[in-house]
């Protein structure tokens, strides 16, 4: 009992914390577009947006696979868990350009180089589009709690 409470809490903070930092990603993005000087703040809230979302990877597949909570043959078979994986794919096909992007600024920054931020203003786009993903994954995870089915 006390470890499905344990994974299903920090499951739950994980989505919190991603939503807060691609927000806060999107965000410094846009500063950055307008001019700011956010780049330090790009990279330091796009290390704790890939963070929460390697936690949610990892607590999901142990709550799925792992003989966790409701077993894997029922989210196989619930509709909303596969709405919730189409998400997760979507979010990571969309993040690959900033991803990129970010691990490109990280090899610079380590020698000293300038950036490209032509790009910035998308990025935010995108930052703010996977945040709306996640809260559409947050509403499909209730349905699964309450076994909400289809047909």
């Amino acid at each position: 009992m006390w470890v499905l409470w344990f994974l299903a809490a920090i499951h739950l903070l994980a989505f919190v914390l991603g939503f807060w930092a691609v927000l806060a990603r999107g965000t410094a993005f846009s500063r950055l577009a307008a001019g700011a000087g956010e780049a330090r703040r790009v990279l330091l809230v796009d290390n704790i947006w890939g963070i929460s979302a390697l936690v949610l990877l990892v607590t999901g597949a142990m709550r799925v696979f792992g003989g966790y909570e409701k077993g894997t043959d029922y989210y196989l078979h619930q509709p909303l868990f596969h709405l919730k994986m189409t998400l997760f794919v979507l979010i990571l096909l969309i993040e690959l350009a900033p991803m990129i992007t970010l691990i490109k600024w990280r090899i610079a920054a380590a020698k000293g180089a300038a950036f490209d931020t032509g790009r910035a203003k998308l990025y935010a786009r995108i930052s703010h589009v996977e945040a709306l993903l996640l809260i559409l994954m947050m509403v499909a995870a209730t349905g699964m709690a309450r076994s909400v089915a289809f047909g």
